[in-house]
């Protein structure tokens, strides 16, 4: 896996691009508005990212992140993340995305809804419970005491597995948190939203969260 494909180059989008340009990696970034609007990003990040139209970055990406407005992700285009990891750092603020009734009746997930919108892709979830400015900054080598730990959720076991060792890579442990139906452990207004702890410290996190 060397290309990173992200929809949405927004705060996380953008701190996620540079975290993986740090690691050796290409990306390809996009939004709503056009690759022009990304020059400066681009220019910043270097000789390893470029911007293209949003179905472009998921084409040519072999990991693909979507990190736009939840209310806008029936925009997440299909068929070309059709078979591929897809990671999902998507949080549900009805002030912003309007009311979604089946995630204010809890009776499913953002990341849940995601994955029904792309049937034939691999929906993981992270990413969405760290402060954008934290994610380059707090990133450290294996081995380093109280290496801050990212929850993470799939229905896709091998999907989970790959996206736990490129956390890895980039810097950070990971608690295994389950299927996406879980992932409302750490979700706004749970212990674990946006709360630095090690992997033991998250696991007491997401364990104390209620629904």
């Amino acid at each position: 896996m060397t290309n990173i494909g992200l929809i949405g180059a927004g705060h996380i989008g953008s701190a996620i691009a540079r975290l993986a340009v740090r690691n050796d990696y290409t990306v390809v970034v996009s939004n709503s508005r056009g690759p022009e609007s990304l020059e400066e990003l681009v220019d910043e990040l270097g000789p390893h990212a470029s911007a293209a139209l949003a179905e472009h970055a998921a084409q040519v990406g072999d990991l693909v992140v979507v990190t736009i407005p939840l209310g806008r992700f029936r925009e997440v285009p299909v068929e070309p993340l059709e078979g591929k990891i897809v990671i999902d750092t998507n949080n549900y603020y009805p002030g912003r995305d309007g009311q979604i009734p089946e995630l204010d009746s809890d009776s499913t997930t953002s990341s849940a809804l995601l994955q029904e919108h792309l049937p034939t892709s691999r929906v993981v979830k992270v990413f969405n419970n760290i402060g954008f400015a934290d994610i380059p900054n707090d990133a450290k080598p294996v081995g380093t005491p109280g290496r801050r730990a990212l929850p993470v959720a799939s229905d896709d076991d091998e999907a989970k597995a790959t996206v736990i060792a490129l956390l890895d890579e980039f810097g950070y442990d990971a608690v295994d948190v389950g299927s996406l139906a879980d992932s409302w452990r750490y979700q706004p207004d749970t212990p674990a939203y946006g709360v630095p702890a090690d992997a033991d410290g998250m696991r007491k996190l997401i364990d104390a969260a209620e629904r």
